[in-house]
Order: structure tokens, then C-alpha cells, then sequence
């Protein structure tokens, strides 16, 4: 069995090992990675076990100083602001991510992942040409993602009229998915409302709120906060009786719904595939941000059971998922 290093954490610094001193030969690549809670130690894990396949052996070749930090706007930007002077590729979580590499650097090569629209809020010139220091993988890129959220909300409530948007206060996801919604709600007959926390402090009375307005859906903004809080806004919106759609999948397993949305392991497959035509000599304004090879609809049965909804045949048909 091969046997791979890995690098130290000592209050969230890591300190390189010495076996990298070893190295006669060839340049040791210093990989800053930000990444947070939930998922965050697995999807590190598909990304670091990818690198391996790809040639770049942890303590070897490269060197990735790991932070996992709270999916908030200041500590991702510190934890940025920490790497980039001991980086010599910077790996960033989410569009609060993107947006925060963004401002810091201009020099240092960047791969964002699961970032909502990178041309709309400026990490890059567009698609297939960056232009800048930065690339990676979409989360959505299609204005069209949120209105077939809203879509499948309405077919399995088909008396849906008024719904809640509930997002990250100042995440540039929200701005993206609302202006989506926004033009395909007047179709459907149904009126929004956008609800914004700041913390997963906020999301009991955020879901107070709706109840007083009384809405009959949720859509979820995709985000950080709302990915890795997906378990308590599940159980929020099940005790507030909130038929509820989502970005990921991973909240439909905790209780929500419905969800659309990409892989999220792929993606970091994805980035580590980026890493490696960096490493090779490829510069970030040449590779054409990569979107989801596809989206994924998951469906849990037993919280429809527990609203009393009946999912109907043909969105089942076209589930990938489908939870019992």
C-alpha cells in the first residue's frame, strides 16, 4: 500500500512536513484550500484521493494547507487572506468564495468550485475565456435553473400561490436565483417572498416569519450557509409543514422535498483535474469555466407522506433519486 502524507493542522495552520525537505527534484506545488463544515472533510477527501490518481502525491508534490472555516463572508476572507502569501494555487468553496478570491488576487492562481454565475458577478470575462487568474466549476451558470425549481415545487403543490426565497444575507447567489424567479413566478401564478438570514441563528424566525405571511412553498437559495445548514432548514420546513426545494441533494436526504442540482463530489473531481493542467503550465485566463456535466433530481417520499402531497408520476419518472 502506497503511503501518503498528510499535512499537519495546528490551530488551522498547517505546518509543511519534513519529508517535503526530502524532494531532490522537481517543484513542491503549495495548495491553499478553503473549505467549510458539513460535507467539507468528505468533499476534501474525493479532491485529495483525485490528485493522487492524477500524478500529485500529498507531501510529494504538492503541499495542501487546508482551512475549514464558518460559511461567512469574514471568516472565508481571513482564511483567503491567510493563504495567499504561502500559496501557490488557491482552491475556493462557493460563490461567497469566488467573490472574496476575487477582491484579494489578481496574481495567484485560483480555481473556484460550485460558484452560483461567475461571468454575472466578475470572477471572469466568460465563459470559455476567463481572462484573469481565475476558473473552475459552475454550480449553475443557466438563468433557467431557479424557475424549473420553482417548476417542479408547482408540480407537486399545483395550488401553490405565494412562496418563500430564503437565502444568505449578501450572497451573490441570491441576487442570480431571484432574478430567475422573478421572471418565471408571473407565469405560474405565484408570488414571492425573499427571506434573508445571516447565520443559522436566523432560520427559526426566518421560518416564523413565513408563517406569518403564510406562505405555501420554500425554494432555497444554493449557498454555503443554506448547504451546510440543509438538515436544520429540512426540519424547519417540515414542522412549519413547508413543501421545500432545493440545490442539493443532500437536503432532500435530510428531509427536504425536492431537489435540482449537480454532484457536488464530481465538482471537487473537477477542480482537482484543474490543478493538475495548472501544475502542468496552464494558465487560469485559458481554461473555459467548466459547468455540471448534469442535474440531478432527488425526491423524498417520506416528507411528502408527512405534508400529505402526492408526488406526481411523471416528475418521479424523471427522478434520479428517490427517497423512501
Amino acid at each position: 500500500m502506497r503511503r501518503r502524507e498528510f499535512i499537519t493542522l495546528i490551530g488551522g495552520v498547517a505546518t509543511w512536513p519534513l519529508a517535503a525537505r526530502a524532494q531532490k527534484s522537481g517543484k513542491i506545488w503549495r495548495i491553499g484550500y478553503v473549505g467549510t463544515g458539513g460535507l467539507g472533510d468528505q468533499l476534501f477527501h474525493a479532491f485529495t484521493q483525485k490528485l493522487d490518481a492524477l500524478g500529485h502525491t500529498q507531501g510529494k508534490s504538492i503541499l495542501v494547507n487546508r482551512l475549514n472555516v464558518p460559511p461567512q463572508s469574514k471568516a472565508i476572507e481571513a482564511a483567503i487572506t491567510r493563504l495567499i502569501p504561502e500559496s501557490d494555487i488557491l482552491v475556493v468553496w462557493g460563490t461567497i468564495g469566488g467573490a472574496a478570491a476575487k477582491a484579494m488576487t489578481s496574481t495567484v492562481p485560483t480555481v473556484f468550485l460550485s460558484v452560483g454565475a461567475p461571468v454575472d458577478i466578475g470572477l471572469v470575462q466568460s465563459l470559455s475565456h476567463p481572462g484573469g487568474n481565475m476558473t473552475g466549476v459552475t454550480f449553475e451558470a443557466a438563468t433557467d435553473t431557479y424557475a424549473k425549481r420553482l417548476q417542479m415545487l408547482k408540480e407537486v403543490v399545483p395550488t401553490l400561490e405565494r412562496v418563500a426565497v430564503l437565502g444568505a444575507q449578501g450572497d451573490p447567489n441570491v441576487s442570480f436565483g431571484m432574478a430567475s424567479l422573478e421572471k418565471a413566478a408571473p407565469a405560474m401564478n405565484v408570488e414571492l417572498m425573499s427571506v434573508y438570514v445571516e447565520s443559522a441563528d436566523g432560520l427559526p424566525s426566518a421560518f416564523d416569519q413565513m408563517q406569518r405571511s403564510r406562505v405555501s412553498g420554500l425554494i432555497v437559495v444554493a449557498g454555503l450557509l443554506t448547504s451546510i445548514n440543509s438538515k436544520m432548514i429540512a426540519e424547519l420546513s417540515l414542522a412549519h409543514r413547508l413543501p421545500s426545494c432545493h440545490g442539493f441533494r443532500e437536503s432532500v436526504v435530510a428531509g427536504g422535498l425536492v431537489s435540482l442540482g449537480p454532484d457536488l463530489f464530481a465538482i471537487v473531481r473537477q477542480g482537482a483535474v484543474y490543478l493538475d493542467k495548472i501544475i502542468r503550465g496552464a494558465k487560469p485566463a485559458d481554461l473555459p469555466v467548466e459547468q455540471p456535466d448534469r442535474y440531478e433530481i432527488y425526491i423524498n417520499l417520506k416528507t411528502a407522506r408527512a405534508l400529505g402531497l402526492e408526488v406526481p408520476a411523471p416528475l418521479l419518472a424523471r427522478a434520479d433519486g428517490v427517497i423512501e
